[in-house]
């Protein structure tokens, strides 16, 4: 079955302290965390690869990994198209209130896309690392055949992902004894701490699911989540112009306690890694480093 990946690449990255952090070199060949998703999907048997980017660093991203994954694409039977996510990609009728500075968030991210995708997807954030076990298991539910209204993520476990070097936000999951999602809470400034990990001083458990926005949908939610950003207008964009974020963890957590959607938690045991802060880089580097050693990726990653 053909399958894609939408790849969520327009973050601004306020938090890596500036630049563009998407495309920060940290394999030992100039490969960039994007390369190992790209490379894991096509492993797994996705044929389409959509980069949600913005029209400012378009030059810069084609130059530093858009060019060179076409080519490497092309050899291998795998298409590449790029969605545009902009302040003004919004509802009909709809103005960008004056003052605002930023997109709409992870919702309209993948929205953008909606033109481009007319078979099951991923979609995954451009500077977070997942590992093969997740491409593999959320593809072989897509392909299976299709419930209603039924998709999938990525449950991976919240003490594999967080940082040593500060504050992240998770999207921690409450999964019912069939391992469907029931809710999902957006958690801000988890920190990690000797004995696990805390939230205002508050300890969390850290073997609870967490999303880390991977999700394994059908072309049709994108009609559901149309219909969401219009309703997002009407209430929270009403409510704070200015900074409102339409983000698909949120929106997924209301379709589910309105019954709309069932999730199913596909729990995957790698360590998810990423650059959420430049001091985490290092660390990544080594990471990556292991991984060519102990002979999962070969280096240079595309031979």
């Amino acid at each position: 079955m053909d399958t894609a990946l939408v790849i969520m690449a327009a973050g601004i990255g306020s938090r890596f302290g500036g630049g563009i952090k998407q495309l920060e070199s940290v394999g030992p060949n100039g490969e960039i965390i994007m390369d190992y998703s790209i490379y894991d999907a096509i492993e797994a048997g996705f044929n389409k690869i959509v980069f949600v980017i913005r029209r400012d660093i378009e030059a810069d991203f084609r130059e530093v990994i858009g060019n060179r994954i076409e080519k490497v694409c092309a050899a291998r039977g795998v298409s590449v198209a790029y969605a545009y996510q902009s302040m003004d990609a919004l509802p009909e009728g709809v103005a960008v209130p004056e003052g605002r500075t930023k997109p709409w968030g992870t919702g309209q991210a993948v929205l953008v896309a909606r033109d481009l995708v007319d078979t099951p997807f991923v979609v995954i954030n451009a500077d977070d690392y997942y590992g093969k076990e997740a491409f593999v298991k959320l593809r072989e539910f897509l392909c299976q055949k299709a419930e209603p209204n039924t998709y999938c993520m990525a449950g991976f476990i919240l003490a594999n992902t967080l940082s040593e070097n500060g504050g992240v936000t998770r999207g921690i999951c409450q999964v019912d004894s069939e391992g469907y999602l029931t809710d999902v809470v957006e958690t801000k400034n988890i920190v990690k701490t000797p004995t696990g990990a805390e939230v205002e001083g508050r300890e969390v458990d850290v073997m609870s699911h967490v999303s880390m926005n991977m999700w394994g949908l059908r072309p049709e939610f994108m009609e559901v989540l149309q219909s969401g950003f219009e309703e997002f207008f009407r209430t929270a964009a009403a409510q704070d112009p200015l900074k409102a974020e339409y983000l698909l963890p949120i929106y997924i957590g209301q379709l589910l306690r309105q019954g709309k959607v069932r999730v199913k938690v596909i729990e995957t045991a790698d360590k998810w890694f990423g650059v959420t802060y430049r001091e985490d880089k290092p660390a990544v580097m080594e990471s990556f480093r292991r991984l060519i050693a102990d002979g999962i990726y070969t280096s240079p990653l595309f031979d």
